[in-house]
């Protein structure tokens, strides 16, 4: 098969569905259901990118399988269950990502290096070594298509470690204090549309980019070290 299909950039979201965000998962699933409505309108933009849901607590459940989006059903919903597993999210990565890179690319596509979004409400499991995870993930000895995270936290979320989960640090964020949980949810679903928009427009320009936009209502998470 020939190489020339075009650039796509792989994008996923990866939501905590632990029972901490019951209150709050139909904010987020609304939201999700406007970027898709969003990108409908953004054809171009849209098929530059190739979409994944995925869900985490215990463990990791896929909810849209990398798909273009043009041609996507409404999304299924996310769900509340369990406790909150970093180390399950970051190693399901580790496997999915090389997997999903190798397809597009044996269809065809040039793959720019995937983005993850990812969000929570709390803080990982105790005692689990999710760092360990994290490293093997964005290792780009050990995983070549290790991707970069944006990470942001609401609620209870921890900012040093949404600032180490995020792998730069631009690229992590956690909500104000006093900002209301449903509100920052709204936000970072605004700001991951217009993420998601921009940067498929980027891949058809001279210098494509991954373009970030910080959520309105969130700053800069900053690890202590």
């Amino acid at each position: 098969m020939d190489g020339n299909r075009g650039h796509l950039l792989p994008i996923y979201v990866l939501a905590d569905e632990s029972g901490s965000m019951s209150s709050h998962i139909d904010e987020l699933n609304d939201g999700l259901r406007s970027l898709h409505q969003a990108l409908l309108g953004e054809p171009m933009a849209a098929a530059k990118v190739r979409f994944s849901v995925l869900g985490f607590s215990d463990d990791v459940v896929e909810r849209v399988s990398m798909v273009d989006l043009r041609g996507a059903n409404e999304f299924p919903r996310l769900r509340t269950r369990g406790m909150t597993s970093y180390a399950k999210a970051f190693e399901d990565l580790i496997a999915r990502i090389p997997n999903d890179v190798a397809g597009l690319k044996g269809e065809g596509y040039q793959v720019h290096r995937p983005a993850v979004f990812f969000l929570s409400d709390g803080v990982p499991n105790h005692g689990e070594d999710w760092q360990g995870a994290h490293r093997r993930l964005t290792d780009r000895s050990i995983t070549p298509a290790a991707p970069n995270i944006i990470a942001c936290g609401i609620g209870n979320a921890d900012a040093a470690v949404i600032a180490r989960v995020a792998t730069s640090q631009e690229f992590g964020f956690v909500a104000n204090k006093g900002v209301d949980v449903g509100q920052a949810i709204a936000k970072f679903c605004t700001a991951l549309t217009k993420s998601v928009i921009a940067s498929g427009r980027s891949l058809s320009s001279a210098e494509p980019q991954l373009v970030v936009d910080r959520p309105e209502g969130f700053t800069v998470a900053i690890d202590v070290i």
